[in-house]
């Protein structure tokens, strides 16, 4: 059956005409008018917890996708803004020292391996990743992607709600870091909305330091959002950002500044 499938809301920017074939397992593709003779394989299948569906892991030759249904949430291929996220946080620390970071979730680690080139040795990196099976992917079949990142000393990892770990932390990080979603709207897992709405970025601003970090990716605008950010006591900036090396639909990276500091 073909099929043609979008990304929700330009995540990952390619069309492809997918051919399925009974078994589901692997997917020979024609991409944006170039044929690939090299067949997508179906490596492994996750549950996330709390009714958010299942997650699929797809290996095309050297290129990785995870899935959600029909949509590309993540694409090793095309991820120079998750990058981007990463790079941005270092810059907007400007060399803070002992730097304290949540990241939320791991995903293929483009964020977490920007934050470790740009941080020193004495920056503390923790990572919240609520399905274990991206883990075990990231260790396992994409173990030459992840190239040690989770191993390095300044990491720890928590198998955990990174809004659990938000809501119970007091001016406790330099920078909160969140790709959990495609956007402020929980599409993967309506409980990421709690992330969202004006209660959860008051948790955030709480556990952010005087002059802490927060910065969420989104592949689309949201204008609400933005003012859902300054509403909860943010200073905002809307950073448009390609998805791949400088081509492809343009991200947006919301960079909220706890200028003021103290519990909201």
């Amino acid at each position: 059956m073909n099929e043609l499938i979008r990304a929700k809301r330009g995540r990952k920017t390619c069309l492809e005409h997918v051919f399925r074939n009974p078994s589901g397992s692997a997917i020979p593709s024609i991409s944006l008018g170039r044929l690939s003779m090299i067949p997508w394989v179906h490596l492994d299948t996750a549950t996330m917890p709390g009714g958010g569906g299942e997650l699929r892991l797809m290996r095309r030759g050297d290129e990785y996708s995870i899935m959600s249904g029909s949509i590309a949430l993540m694409n090793s291929r095309i991820s120079s803004s998750e990058t981007a996220l990463g790079e941005l946080a270092c810059d907007r620390l400007g060399g803070r020292r002992n730097c304290r970071i949540l990241i939320g979730g791991y995903g293929m680690g483009f964020t977490l391996r920007a934050a470790l080139a740009g941080l020193g040795a004495d920056a503390r990196i923790l990572v919240a990743e609520l399905v274990p099976a991206v883990l075990e992917w990231a260790r396992g079949p994409m173990a030459e992607l992840t190239a040690g990142c989770l191993s390095d000393p300044r990491v720890s990892i928590r198998e955990v709600d990174v809004g659990g770990l938000i809501a119970s932390a007091r001016a406790s990080f330099d920078a909160i870091l969140l790709d959990v979603d495609n956007g402020p709207d929980g599409f993967s897992r309506s409980a990421n909305d709690g992330l969202y709405n004006l209660r959860g970025l008051k948790a955030a601003r709480n556990a952010l330091r005087p002059k802490g970090l927060l910065a969420v990716w989104s592949a689309a605008p949201d204008r609400e959002f933005a003012s859902r950010l300054g509403r909860a006591g943010f200073t905002v900036d809307e950073i448009k950002v390609r998805a791949n090396k400088g081509r492809g639909g343009r991200h947006v990276i919301w960079a909220a500044t706890n200028e003021a500091g103290g519990p909201v």
